[in-house]
């Protein structure tokens, strides 16, 4: 699911990366496309999809994983067994509980995805002489710099991001789903409903926290330059000096990417999750 999401996201994350952290060097999403590609041409595009499938494998293996723990831990605290179908409320507060354990295993990993993708950018402006243009180059700068405790700039930030954003990304695909499936059960469904409902949950997603990542994604690229303020100090100063709109940049290849990735990431988690399933069974 997590591969999935990546291959079909990637150069609109780059694109969204890239606008949150310098948005006067961009007047839009395709501006910042056609600029990319004559600087830096196409493979511009999938900077930092190295750490970005670690980044999202990591993520949803623990995000799902832990999504069916916490599920369990509803069904307890509501009083119900086992076997019994959560509603859309409670598989979203379920997959919010879930995402603060994912959240440690994608801060590090993130961050790193997030500088290799504004590189160019940190050159350009000159806030850095010379950038790191390899995922090991970035890893052993971190190290170097701030120790094993830099992977966890803007931690704050991405819990956040990921608490409120998954109540609203499982919530709103199982709504979706619930739409679909109408009275039917949900594991019915055909890929081209999986697809909306994914895609939906992931819109609801960015829609809340956008903001939050925003602030997020400058903490952890413009770190480099320097001791970067935290999320307050970093959102005041935002707001201050560019305005509530600065904090909107980068939202439409975000929307875009968000509709096509988490799509693909559904699909492929709830296809690949029935076929290990058989597998067991078959045993």
């Amino acid at each position: 699911g997590g591969t999935a999401c990546v291959v079909t996201g990637q150069p609109f994350d780059t694109a969204k990366v890239k606008m949150q952290t310098f948005p006067n060097m961009y007047k839009g999403l395709v501006d910042c496309f056609v600029k990319t590609y004559k600087q830096v041409g196409f493979r511009g595009f999938y900077k930092g999809t190295t750490p970005a499938l670690v980044a999202n494998i990591a993520e949803n293996s623990v995000l799902f994983m832990c999504y069916g723990f916490c599920q369990q831990i509803v069904r307890k605290i509501i009083g119900v067994d086992r076997k019994t179908k959560l509603s859309d409320l409670q598989n979203a507060a379920a997959g919010s509980f879930a995402s603060a354990f994912a959240t440690l295993v994608l801060c590090p990993t993130e961050l790193v995805k997030c500088r290799l993708q504004a590189m160019h950018e940190m050159q350009l402006s000159g806030k850095i002489i010379q950038g790191h243009n390899t995922v090991w180059s970035v890893v052993k700068g971190v190290i170097q710099k701030d120790g094993p405790l830099g992977f966890y700039r803007g931690l704050s930030s991405t819990l956040l991001r990921e608490v409120p954003g998954y109540f609203f990304f499982f919530g709103g695909y199982e709504l979706s789903r619930t739409f679909f499936a109408s009275g039917r059960s949900k594991d019915e469904l055909g890929p081209i409903p999986l697809l909306l409902s994914g895609g939906f949950g992931g819109s609801c997603l960015w829609i809340a926290v956008y903001p939050v990542d925003c602030v997020k994604s400058r903490i952890q690229v413009l770190s480099m330059a320097g001791k970067q303020a935290g999320f307050m100090g970093t959102f005041v100063t935002v707001v201050k000096t560019e305005g509530v709109l600065a904090l909107y940049s980068g939202l439409t290849p975000t929307m875009i990417r968000a509709f096509v990735a988490n799509g693909a990431l559904f699909l492929a988690y709830e296809y690949s999750r029935k076929l290990m399933m058989k597998q067991i069974d078959s045993y």
